[in-house]
């Protein structure tokens, strides 16, 4: 804990520090002629008190467009931009500590002749607006069914995909957060939102790939992002409550039941939920791991921390096998203080409880042929976890910020796995079975808190930054390895038989201080410096052991092979230099960090110590053109050094899988990644066409990768490996094109993917080269009437297509088909008809020689019941057709794998819902 003390004292120095000067509050922005897109000199440009319209500032734009209003104080204001003959431009900003400046980027003005005839052809709300990096849906130009939720909403947005178990994908990309006005609501589960909010609540949708706080302080990227989307609600939702009870009975004993309030008031939101099933209604999605390692804008360390070697995963649930779902929360956040304070709070309690099978059928290429393995396995997993997050945040005056972040989580897990498996040589020859049970239980703590400070100085663009971190982790397990393992020789009569049984506990615990301090300084008006520096400290312990059973009966027998007990100490310094340049259109940052990186492992068994020195180089360019407020395109480069984890790097073995032993290399070196990514954007009003271009290519230098050896009795030693004279490849390419049928009222689109990926693996000292990639294209379409339908479907073939160089390698190359159906029909005396269809196909390749499908319908017929339609009684089945068959193909270096597991079969439920809500001032 010497590091939080630290951290206070530096933040009680730092807020003691007055302000050097009053900040700088300002606007700025071109003014522009759509038609010919030249800038438009003298035109009026007025900010108005957004309260009560007086005037506040005025000036005109230069010879280029370009205007700039300085000397302007805290408040939201309005800004009206006039030039004759043009229409209008009216936009409502704020100006706070946070945004002391804003930039409007080009404003298109339109001549009133061309305005009114296209007024006159669309009749209607530009559905979608581009905002620098954010794109923003307008709610008003959707058709949002009666008491119909926000993910109906989004299923509508173009660029926007939604599938049947809630997870949203925008711009071919998984959105992680979902924020209510820019706040934190839940924490990451993105579902108790989308499925909880009414649609009818919102004004806005905004997407956007949020950047981390520091980043957004500074306008220097990190590397930090997350796809986000938020939803502002409109005025007249944002004082009332509402919510919904959920319960419903099944046959096979299927349940479930769900509860949620929202109580928002001014400055407030307090929301609350409870709920329980077993038919895949969650509610919950644990906390992300992620949030309890260091930021982002820190100082890098080696990867991974040093683990035990049974249990600790956080199971989640992902449609294989049978779940029981329990799960309770509350969210409350308000600001104080004429809004210089804020608090956010996220509190959860939940438990998971899967139970299932598991098939997997694999074919590992040797230089000699192929060995082909089948392993069944039975699975029960139980997750207990309760977790809280808090964000205070402060602006004691205009030119000073604070944020302090706090998370914490403790969990305990059950795990029962009992396995299956053979595996027949190039022959066909039986070489080994196996009969492997491993129970475990784990208790974790994680803590985090995390600090970040900004100052404005007195010259405008001139900042000073600091975030720190401190994060604290500790897990214990507990388990029991019991393994019977058959060897036959190349007649396939029985050889040996190996026996294990082994007691395996261990703990692990660290600690890790981060720290990150960033100046930025204004060169010229178009240039800015940043500079930045970090330290970091990282201490962690394992304490890994086996031990067989004695002819005592007592585990007590330590096995040294599978046993370790080590410290690891890392240091690390980071310094860095950003340049960013921005005008007109164009804006571009170019830099780099340099971190070095000194490790020390220590054997405290055998008293020795292991030290390896690593400099890691992360250089980055970002450039990005706004062609207009509906056309945008961004081009990002980053590099970056890919350190092995401490597993790999520790000098020991593990055996939970005695078949297949993992052994860690002390000798490995670093690897490095080039990555290029680009987007294009463009959406125009008058007939809601949108184009979506984007992609990625990355190469990997030097890579790890994992060398398989395998003896003559089917056991395999993995060891992680670099290949110095070779590059790994990665690449994908989206597209998407979307039109509104105005005749038809119908959103059509196309979506195009491809993914590459060339990688490389070692098989008894032959390396093996794999190509893989995977061809898809998607027809949508998007159709609702208000309280007669919804419909939306997609439908599109897939190819993949794998190459390898072994001249054993089977061919896995094959075509597929996927479609999703959603249809809801209002028919009269209200009765609602809701069904989808999901069905997904898979040819059969050389390799695995059966058609692989899978076809699920789920339907059901509900009644709504009082004045607002707001009770509905239902009936609903899920898989229909019963033939629900869930698989997966894949492959990766020397290794090809299929994959079928047990899911949640058909059954009836009849369910009773209840909205309710009532807006407006209630206290």
């Amino acid at each position: 804990m010497r590091y939080l003390s630290i951290i206070a004292i530096i933040l009680f120095l730092l807020s003691s520090i007055p302000a050097l000067a009053q900040s700088n509050y300002q606007i700025k922005g071109t003014v522009i002629d759509t038609a010919v897109n030249v800038g438009l000199v003298n035109a009026s440009i007025t900010v108005l008190n957004a309260a009560d319209s007086i005037l506040v500032k005025f000036n005109r734009s230069t010879k280029d467009g370009v205007f700039e209003l300085t000397d302007l104080q805290k408040g939201t204001f309005i800004l009206l931009v006039t030039y004759p003959d043009y229409a209008d431009y009216v936009e409502t900003f704020t100006l706070d500590s946070l945004n002391q400046s804003y930039d409007f980027g080009n404003l298109n003005l339109i001549l009133k002749e061309r305005l009114l005839s296209e007024v006159i052809i669309t009749g209607g709300i530009a559905a979608i607006k581009l905002k620098g990096d954010t794109t923003e849906y307008d709610a008003r130009a959707f058709v949002i069914q009666p008491n119909a939720k926000v993910e109906d909403l989004l299923k509508q947005l173009p660029g926007i995909q939604v599938d049947q178990d809630g997870k949203i994908t925008a711009h071919g990309e998984t959105v992680r957060k979902v924020l209510v006005d820019g706040e934190e609501f839940f924490g990451d589960d993105p579902t108790l939102v989308t499925r909880n909010l009414r649609g009818d609540m919102i004004d806005k949708v905004q997407l956007y790939d949020k950047k981390s706080d520091q980043a957004i302080f500074t306008g220097i990227d990190d590397g930090e992002r997350t796809k986000t989307l938020n939803l502002q609600l409109k005025d007249d939702k944002k004082e009332g409550y509402f919510g919904k009870i959920d319960a419903g009975g099944g046959t096979d004993e299927f349940y479930k039941g769900q509860a949620m309030i929202n109580l928002f008031q001014e400055k407030q939101k307090l929301s609350a939920y409870t709920n329980i099933a077993n038919n895949g209604t969650i509610g919950l999605n644990f906390s992300d791991a992620s949030k309890y390692a260091p930021s982002g804008s820190g100082v890098n360390f080696v990867n991974g921390g040093i683990t035990v070697d049974l249990g600790g995963s956080r199971p989640q649930y992902d449609g294989q096998g049978i779940p029981i779902g329990r799960s309770g929360g509350a969210h409350y956040d308000t600001k104080w203080n004429d809004d210089k304070e804020s608090i956010n709070t996220n509190f959860k309690i939940g438990s998971l409880e899967v139970t299932g099978e598991r098939n997997s059928i694999s074919q590992n290429t040797l230089p000699s042929g192929i060995l082909n393995s089948n392993s069944e396995q039975q699975f029960h997993n139980l997750n207990n976890e309760k977790a809280l997050d808090i964000i205070y945040q402060m602006t004691p005056d205009t030119a000073s910020s604070l944020k302090i972040t706090v998370n914490g989580m403790i969990g305990n897990g059950e795990e029962s796995n009992n396995y299956l498996a053979s595996t027949l040589g190039v022959d066909n020859t039986i070489l080994n079975r196996s009969n492997r049970t491993i129970n475990n239980n784990n208790d974790q703590q994680r803590f985090k808190i995390d600090a970040l400070y900004n100052k404005r100085l007195n010259k405008p663009g001139r900042t000073f930054s600091i975030n720190l971190t401190q994060s604290l982790n500790r897990m214990q397990t507990k388990g029991y390895l019991n393994s019977n393992n058959e060897f036959y020789d190349t007649q396939g009569q029985p050889d040996s038989i190996q026996n294990i049984d082994q007691y395996k506990p261990g703990t692990s615990q660290s600690g890790i201080f981060n720290s990150n301090i960033t100046y930025t300084e204004m060169l010229s008006k178009a240039f800015s410096l940043t500079l930045n520096y970090g330290l970091g400290i990282n201490k962690e312990s394992s304490l890994r052991e086996s031990f067989n059973k004695s002819t005592s009966g007592n585990y007590d027998e330590l096995i040294d092979e599978f046993s370790s007990n080590l410290l690891l100490n890392q240091y690390s310094n980071q310094g860095g230099a950003t340049f960013n340049y921005k005008k007109d259109k164009h804006s571009l940052q170019f830099g780099t960090k340099t971190t070095a990186v000194n490790l020390n492992q220590i054997d405290q068994d055998t008293n020795t110590s292991y030290k390896r020195n690593f400099i890691y180089w992360n250089p980055l360019a970002n450039y990005r053109l706004q062609f207009s407020p509906q056309k945008i395109f961004n081009l990002y480069y980053s590099g970056a050094t890919i350190q092995p984890s401490i597993d790999q790097l520790q000098p020991i073995s593990t055996n939970t899988d005695p078949l297949n032993i993992i052994e860690g290399n002390p000798d490995l070196d670093p690897a490095f990644s080039n990555r290029f990514d680009f987007f294009y954007y463009s959406y125009k009003v008058l007939n809601s066409r949108n184009i979506n271009l984007s992609g990625s290519y990355s190469t990997i230098s030097n890579p790890i990768i994992n060398s398989m050896t395998t003896d003559d009795a089917g056991k395999t030693i993995y060891r992680s490996i670099n290949l110095s004279d070779k590059t790994q490849k990665q690449m994908s390419l989206y597209g998407s094109y979307g039109k509104k049928i105005k005749r038809l009222d119908t959103q059509l689109g196309l979506y195009t993917r491809f993914t590459g990926n060339y990688d490389y693996g070692v098989s008894n000292n032959v390396i093996n080269y794999r190509s893989s990639q995977t061809y898809s294209g998607n027809l949508y379409l998007s159709k609702s009437k208000i309280e007669k339908y919804d419909l939306y479907l997609t439908v599109g073939p897939t190819y993949r297509k794998s190459i390898s160089s072994s001249s054993y390698q089977l061919n896995n190359s094959g075509r597929g088909f996927e479609s999703y159906l959603s249809i809801n029909i209002y028919l009269p005396g209200k009765i609602e008809l809701r069904s989808d269809a999901r069905y997904s196909f898979q040819a059969k390749t050389d390799a695995f020689n059966q058609d692989m499908k899978t076809i699920v319908v789920n339907s059901s017929l509900g009644k709504k019941f009082l004045e607002k339609d707001n009770l509905k009684l239902s009936v609903s089945v899920n898989d229909l057709l019963k033939s629900n068959k869930p698989f997966n193909r894949s492959s990766s270096g020397t290794t090809i794998s299929q994959n079928s597991y047990t899911t949640i079969p058909r059954y009836f439920m009849f369910s009773l819902t209840w909205d309710f809500d009532k807006f407006g001032k209630i206290l």
